[in-house]
C-alpha cells in the first residue's frame, strides 16, 4: 500500500511549505548496473587489483547498503570461488579485489548481492565478467608490416588462412597497430569499433583491443583479414604539414588464441608467413579524407579458400619498439545517431549542396550506381557563407573530401574507413543520374560514452544551448578531447579539456574517456614536469607550460574524483599533479610565476577598432598567478584525500605564500585588481585568492563591469566557465541569469540566434552582417564555451555534487530560479543511479520535485527560503507560496 508522509512549518513569514514523499513497501531490492573499472564486461584490464561498482534499486524510501557480499570463479556458474568477501559497509562504488593473484589474459566471472538498512537481501545479481590483459611476455605475435619501406599512400590488406581442427570452446583476438585497422573474420568485419588502436602517446604506449571471436570461427578452415591506415600514427598531424610524426611504418600486431573443446589450446600471430597486398583505399588521411576505388576492391580477399595472384607479397617482421603495449581503458569511437538528408538545393555559385540540419561529426554514407571509372566527391562545410554558397576557408588546409571511384556493376554504399569529417553541409560533385534525398545518410561517430544527463527549461533557447553543448562534445570527443573535428588541427587541447571537464561529466560518462586520456597526460608531460599544450603531444617541446592549460593535470583528476567518487585516478595523477606545481615553484621567483609564455584569457572580447580601451586585456602573468594557487590547491586536496601528511603541510604553507604574493603583485590597497576585467576579478574571486573581507567589493566591481558592457560578458576561454559561478557565489544571481539570457554579442545565446547547432570557438564566428570572422581560427564547433553547463545544471536544476562525499554519494539540491524562467528539469545518472531535480513556477506557488538514487543522501535547498531538508533516496515533492 502506499502512505503519504506531509511536513509543514512557516517560510517568509507568509508561505509555507508542504513535503510530501510516496512510499511503497516493498520487501525487495535488488542489483543493477555492475561494472569493472567503470567498464562493463572489459575484455582487457590491467589493474591487479580491479574495482567493482554497482547500483541497487529499491522502492523503499531512505534506502542505504549495509552489507555486501562478492564472490568471484573462472567459470559462468562461479561454482568454484576464487575469492569471496562479505563486508560490512555501505561502499558500492570502485571496491576493489582482495583475493589471489589474478592470471593475465583469463576470464573472472563475479556477482554480488546487498542488504540494506531496513533488513532486505537481494538475490545474487546476474553473472558479469571481466577479462585481464596481457603481460609483456605473453606476446608471440611478431610485428608485420609490408615489404620493403612503408611508402605507398594506398591501405595495405594483410591476409592469413588458419585451419581449426576441433570443435572450438573459445576464441580471442588480440589486435593493435601502428596506424589505424579495421579487422576481419571469415569475412565479417571484427567489433564496430572505429579508429583502432585509438590515438595515444604512441612513443610511450600503445593500446590493444580485445575481441571474442567464438561466433566468427568454425572447426576447418578459416581467414583473417586486416587492412590499415595511417591514421595519426603516419598521416598528417599538427601544424606544419608534418607526416611520420610517431613513425614512417604501418604495422599490424595480432595474436589470436584459441581454445577447444578438449581443453587443448592454439595460438595464431602475426609472422612472416602473412601475404599483403593493397587494396581500394588509394589514400586515407585525417584531415584530408579518403579515396576508394571501388575498381581495385579484391573480391573474397578476407574469405577462406581465395586464390592470391602475384601482386599478393610476403610480409615482413619488424623489430618491436620501445612503446609499452597495454589493454584500452577507455570507450571505443562507434557509430552513433544517423541524419536524414533535409534539402539537396543549388547555390548561387551552382554548386549541389546537401543539408543535414545539424553539425555533426561522422562521415556521409553515400549510395551510387554508375560507370566504372565515375569519380564521386563529396567535401564537407560546417557552414554556408551569407550568400549561401558553400563555405570552406575555415579548413585552413585540411581538405575534408571523400572520393569515391564507382566499378560500374551494382549499386554500392560507401562510406570511409580511416578519416572522419566535421560538417553539416555536404558538396557532391559527379554524382551519376539524379542525387536523391535517399541515396545520403550522415553518421555520428564519437567515443561510445553513455549519455548521463538530461537538461531542459521553459526557455526554447536554452533549450537549443544545451543541445549545442551535447553536440560539441559528442563531435569533439573522438577517443581525445579535441578542439575541433574539421580542420587541420583537431588537436587534444589541453586547455579545451580542463574547462569543460564538469560539464562533461553531466552530459556522459567520461570516467573511462578521462581515465584514458590522462595517462597521456602522464606519457607526455615534460621532464621539468612541464605539460604540453596539446596531449598526445604532436608539437615542439617548448609548446608547453602554459596556465590554464598545463593545469589540466590538476583540475581534471580532482573533477573526475568528485564527479565518480574515483580515488584510484588521484592515486594515478598525483605524482603527474606534483610534478606539475613543482615545475612552476622552479621557474617562480619570490613565489611568483611571472615567466613563460602564456596563451592568457584566449578569445576575449575584443571589438574591431577598439580605441577606447573596450578590449577586455587581462594580464596573463596575473591569470598564471590563480592558476598557480588553483593547482597547489588542488594537489594539497588531493594529498588530503590520499593521507600525504608531509604534502599536505608542504603545499598549505605554498598556497598562503602563492596567495600573499598575487595581493603584493596585483591589488591595489582598496583592493582594485590592476588589470579591470571580468576575468581578473572571477579568477580572484573563484580562486580565493583574496582576503575574505574584500570579496563582497571585488564582486561588485566584477558586477560593475558587467552593467558597464551592457550586461555582456567579456570573458575568454580561462574566465568563461567560472563567470556566472562567481556571480551566483557572491549573491548576484540576477546579474549571472542577465548573461546568459543575453542574445545580443557576445553572448551565449547570440550563436544560438544565429542558427548554431554546437558551440562556436569564438563568440562572433559569424558576425551580425553575415560575414565571418578570421577565417584561420574559426570553428564552428569549439566546446570550450560550452562550459556554462555546468553552471545551468548546478544552479538552475540545482544538482551539486558535495567534495567530501564525492560520487554523489551526498547531492546538494539548490535550484535558484531566475532569468524568467518558469520550469527547470534535469536528471543525472550518477554512480549510485539517477538523481532528479524538477520545478516549477505557477500561479504563486513554487513545485520542486527531487528524487535520489538508493545509498545516496541529499540536502535539499529551497529558493527563498531559509529551510534546508535532509533527505534520504525515494522522490520526494515540495510546493510553496513563491
Amino acid at each position: 500500500m502506499n502512505k503519504i508522509f506531509r511536513h509543514s512549518f512557516a517560510v517568509l513569514n507568509t508561505a509555507f511549505l508542504l513535503l510530501f514523499t510516496t512510499q511503497i513497501f516493498a520487501q525487495k531490492i535488488s542489483v543493477r548496473d555492475l561494472t569493472v573499472e567503470h567498464l562493463v564486461n572489459p575484455f582487457s584490464i590491467d589493474n591487479p587489483k580491479p574495482r567493482f561498482s554497482w547500483k541497487i534499486n529499491s522502492d523503499i524510501k531512505n534506502t542505504k547498503q549495509n552489507n555486501y557480499e562478492i564472490r568471484l570463479g573462472t567459470s559462468a556458474k562461479i561454482d568454484r570461488v576464487l575469492w569471496k568477501a562479505t563486508v560490512n559497509n555501505d561502499q558500492s562504488v570502485l571496491v576493489a579485489y582482495n583475493g589471489p593473484a589474478l592470471s593475465s589474459k583469463t576470464r573472472y566471472y563475479w556477482q554480488v548481492r546487498v542488504k540494506d538498512n531496513h533488513g532486505n537481501t537481494s538475490a545474487w545479481s546476474p553473472v558479469q565478467y571481466f577479462q585481464t590483459g596481457l603481460k609483456p611476455e605473453d606476446w608471440s605475435a611478431k610485428w608485420i608490416s609490408v615489404e620493403g619501406r612503408d611508402t605507398a599512400m594506398a591501405s595495405p590488406l594483410f591476409r592469413k588462412e588458419i585451419t581449426l581442427k576441433k570443435e572450438i570452446k573459445s576464441a580471442v583476438a588480440y589486435i593493435t597497430a601502428k596506424g589505424l585497422y579495421e579487422a576481419h573474420i571469415n569475412g565479417t568485419r571484427v567489433g564496430n569499433a572505429y579508429f583502432a588502436p585509438g590515438w595515444t602517446s604512441y612513443k610511450d604506449h600503445i593500446q590493444y583491443q580485445v575481441y571474442d571471436i567464438k561466433k566468427s570461427l568454425k572447426k576447418g578452415g578459416n581467414v583473417i583479414g586486416v587492412s590499415l591506415g595511417d591514421g595519426w600514427y603516419k598521416g598528417r598531424i599538427g601544424f606544419a604539414n608534418q607526416k611520420q610524426f610517431y613513425g614512417d611504418t604501418r604495422a599490424l600486431l595480432l595474436q589470436l588464441e584459441v581454445e577447444y573443446n578438449d581443453g587443448s589450446k592454439e595460438t595464431f600471430i602475426t609472422d612472416n608467413s602473412w601475404k599483403t597486398a593493397y587494396g581500394p583505399i588509394r589514400s586515407s588521411n585525417i584531415y584530408d579524407g579518403e579515396t576508394y576505388d571501388a575498381r581495385l576492391e579484391i573480391a573474397g580477399w578476407n574469405t577462406y579458400g581465395f586464390k592470391e595472384n602475384a601482386s599478393w607479397k610476403p610480409v615482413q617482421e619488424i623489430a618491436s619498439g620501445p612503446e609499452k603495449l597495454i589493454g584500452m581503458s577507455g570507450p571505443q569511437v562507434s557509430k552513433h545517431e544517423e541524419f536524414k538528408a533535409l534539402k539537396i538545393f543549388k547555390t548561387p555559385l551552382g554548386e549541389t549542396v546537401v543539408d543535414f540540419g545539424q553539425n555533426l561529426v561522422g562521415w556521409v554514407m553515400l549510395k551510387a550506381k554508375g560507370a566504372a571509372g565515375t569519380k564521386i566527391s563529396i567535401s564537407h562545410a560546417e557552414v554556408l557563407t551569407k550568400e549561401g554558397n558553400f563555405y570552406t576557408t575555415n579548413l585552413r588546409s585540411a581538405k575534408q573530401q571523400n572520393n569515391y571511384i564507382l566499378k560500374g556493376e551494382t549499386e554500392q554504399v560507401f562510406e570511409p574507413h580511416f578519416s572522419f569529417q566535421g560538417f553539416r553541409y555536404v558538396k557532391i560533385e559527379g554524382y551519376p543520374g539524379e542525387l536523391k534525398l535517399e541515396n545520403l545518410t550522415a553518421v555520428a561517430v564519437y567515443s561510445d560514452m553513455k549519455t548521463s544527463g538530461k537538461f531542459s527549461t521553459s526557455n526554447a533557447l536554452l533549450n537549443q544551448l544545451q543541445h549545442n553543448i551535447s553536440w560539441g562534445q559528442k563531435g569533439n570527443f573522438v577517443d581525445v578531447p579535441t578542439d575541433c573535428p574539421q580542420r587541420d588541427e583537431r588537436l587534444g587541447w589541453t586547455g579545451d579539456a580542463q574547462a569543460f571537464a564538469t560539464t562533461a561529466a553531466y552530459n556522459m560518462d567520461v570516467s573511462g574517456f578521462f581515465t584514458k586520456w590522462l595517462k597521456d597526460v602522464s606519457a607526455d608531460q615534460l621532464p621539468s614536469g612541464s605539460v604540453p599544450f596539446v596531449v598526445p603531444n604532436v608539437l615542439n617541446q617548448s609548446d608547453a607550460g602554459s596556465a590554464g592549460w598545463a593545469d589540466v593535470a590538476t583540475i581534471i583528476p580532482w573533477d573526475m574524483y568528485i564527479a565518480y567518487g574515483d580515488k584510484g585516478i588521484l592515486e594515478t595523477q598525483y605524482g603527474s599533479m606534483k610534478k606539475w606545481v613543482d615545475y612552476i615553484t622552479s621557474v617562480s621567483k619570490n613565489n611568483l610565476w611571472n615567466t613563460g609564455s602564456h596563451f592568457g584569457d584566449w578569445l576575449f572580447y575584443r571589438p574591431n577598432d577598439d580605441n577606447d580601451g573596450r578590449a577586455a586585456v587581462t594580464d596573463k602573468y596575473m591569470i598564471a598567478q590563480t592558476f598557480y594557487a588553483h593547482s597547489t590547491q588542488l594537489l594539497l586536496n588531493a594529498a588530503k584525500v590520499l593521507g600525504k601528511a608531509d604534502d599536505v603541510a608542504k603545499y598549505t604553507t605554498l598556497l598562503e605564500q602563492i596567495k600573499a604574493a598575487y595581493i603584493k603583485e596585483n591589488m591595489t590597497p582598496s583592493g582594485k585588481l590592476i588589470s579591470n576585467t571580468q576575468t581578473a576579478y572571477v579568477l580572484a574571486l573563484q580562486f580565493d585568492m583574496l582576503p575574505e573581507n574584500l570579496r563582497a567589493q571585488a564582486a561588485q566591481r566584477l558586477v560593475d563591469n558587467v552593467r558597464d558592457y551592457g550586461n555582456h560578458l567579456t570573458t575568454g576561454f580561462l574566465g568563461t566557465p567560472y563567470l556566472c559561478h562567481v556571480l551566483s557565489r557572491f549573491g548576484h544571481e540576477s546579474v549571472a541569469y542577465d548573461l546568459l539570457m543575453q542574445e545580443s554579442y557576445p553572448s551565449w545565446l547570440y550563436p544560438v540566434k544565429m542558427g548554431a547547432t554546437t558551440i562556436w570557438e569564438r563568440w562572433d564566428g559569424i558576425k551580425q552582417d553575415g560575414s565571418f570572422q578570421t577565417a584561420d581560427m574559426n570553428s564552428f564547433n569549439h566546446y570550450a564555451y560550452g562550459a556554462i553547463g555546468d553552471w545551468m545544471y548546478k544552479n538552475i536544476a540545482g544538482i551539486n555534487p558535495v567534495a567530501d562525499q564525492p560520487g554523489y554519494k551526498s547531492v546538494v539540491i539548490a535550484p535558484r530560479p531566475g532569468g524568467k524562467l518558469t520550469a527547470a528539469s534535469a536528471e543525472l545518472e550518477t554512480v549510485y543511479g539517477t538523481v532528479k531535480s524538477s520545478w516549477t513556477i505557477a500561479e504563486g506557488l513554487f513545485k520542486l520535485d527531487v528524487t535520489i538514487p538508493p545509498n545516496a543522501s541529499a540536502t535539499v535547498v529551497l529558493p527563498k527560503s531559509d529551510k534546508k531538508e535532509q533527505i534520504g533516496s525515494g522522490s520526494y515533492h515540495f510546493e510553496y507560496k513563491y
